[in-house]
C-alpha cells in the first residue's frame, strides 16, 4: 500500500466507507460493545454530524482510498474550552504506517487553531496501541468521564492541555 496520506475534511460520499471502517476495526479489536460508536447511529452520517460549530472530521486517504479518520467535537457537557477527540480509528491495511499519529496531529492541530484549550477522550482498554499513541502524544489519564457523550462503554479516560 502506498503510504502518502491524503488528510481532508469529510464529505457525505465518505459517510459508509468511514462508518464500515470504525465498526471493522472495533470487531477486530474485540470491542465491538454496547455503549460505544459501533452502536452509535452518528456513526453513519458523520458528514452531517460535523457541521456542527466548532467540530471537524478528516479522513485519510491513500491511493484514491478512505483508510481511516478522526475528529473533534464540542461534546454536551464539556467545558467551552475543551473539545473531545471523537471516531478517531484507521483500517487494518493501513495501521503501523504512521497514520495514527498523523490524524492525531491534524486533530490536535485543528482543536489549538479553534481555540480549545483541551481535547479530551473517551477510549477503552482493548485498544492499547491507540492508548500509547495518546500517552506519548502528552494525554494524561483522568479518573471519571466528562461530558455527556453517550458511550457507558468506554471506560478510559484521558485528557491534553493544548
Amino acid at each position: 500500500m502506498n503510504t502518502k496520506f491524503k488528510i481532508r475534511r469529510i464529505i457525505k460520499e465518505d459517510n459508509e466507507t468511514i462508518a464500515l471502517i470504525i465498526r471493522k476495526s472495533l470487531e477486530e479489536l474485540g470491542a465491538a460493545k454496547p455503549g460505544t460508536v459501533y452502536f452509535d447511529e452518528s456513526t453513519d452520517r458523520l458528514h452531517e454530524v460535523f457541521q456542527t460549530k466548532k467540530s471537524a472530521y478528516f479522513v485519510a486517504e491513500t491511493g484514491g482510498h478512505v483508510v481511516g479518520g478522526g475528529g473533534i467535537f464540542p461534546t454536551e457537557g464539556l467545558d467551552k474550552n475543551t473539545c473531545e477527540l471523537v471516531k478517531m480509528y484507521v483500517s487494518s491495511a493501513a495501521r503501523g504506517k504512521g497514520l495514527g499519529k498523523l490524524l492525531l496531529k491534524h486533530c490536535l492541530e485543528k482543536a489549538k487553531n479553534t481555540g480549545y484549550e483541551k481535547i479530551y477522550i473517551e477510549t477503552m482498554p482493548e485498544l492499547t496501541t491507540a492508548i500509547e499513541m495518546y500517552k506519548k502524544s502528552g494525554f494524561t489519564f483522568i479518573q471519571e468521564t466528562l461530558g455527556n457523550s453517550g458511550h457507558s462503554g468506554c471506560d478510559v479516560f484521558m485528557i491534553k492541555e493544548l
